[in-house]
């Protein structure tokens, strides 16, 4: 049985900038924060209402993260 990959996703409030969701995400995925941050910045151009929705919605379900 393979482990749940999102089993460890947490917020990462050392590396992040507001919440620390993209950050936590990002260290969840293994690939650099930047990267998340800039797709969020885009997702946030083209759909404002939705993508803050998703990262407040993110902020607090996330447990914060024990690094």
């Amino acid at each position: 049985m393979m482990p749940n990959p999102f089993a460890r996703l947490s917020r990462d409030r050392n590396e992040g900038w507001i919440g620390g969701v993209c950050a936590g995400v990002a260290r969840t995925a293994r690939i650099d924060p930047a990267f998340i941050r800039v797709a969020f910045v885009v997702a946030v151009v083209f759909f404002t209402k939705i993508a803050i929705g998703v990262y407040l919605v993110a902020w607090i379900l996330m447990r914060e993260g024990d690094d």
